[in-house]
């Protein structure tokens, strides 16, 4: 069984190829420890950076990227499920 380190997978988001990388599972559970704002209250902005940084690798991206473009709140989805499963 190959691993998640290491492990890319390309989506489709309103006609954009974005390539994700998975940065491993120390680093996803690094990823959650970080987000979290209390009483396991996540931040939606912090996610995003933390996407925006290890996950999504081509085309890099941010917040100014998605002033022009939509598909931010789908790209985060496919991302987190990316994280979580691998797949």
């Amino acid at each position: 069984m190959a691993g998640k380190l290491g492990k890319t997978k390309t989506v489709t988001i309103s006609g954009v190829d974005y390539t994700l990388q998975h940065p491993g599972t120390e680093a996803w559970l690094d990823i959650q420890d970080r987000i979290q704002v209390g009483n396991g209250v996540t931040s939606n902005k912090q996610m995003a950076k933390e996407v925006f940084t290890h996950v999504v690798v081509e085309p890099r991206v941010n917040f100014a990227y998605f002033d022009e473009h939509d598909g931010m709140e789908e790209l985060l989805n496919e991302s987190v499920t990316f994280l979580r499963t691998g797949k």
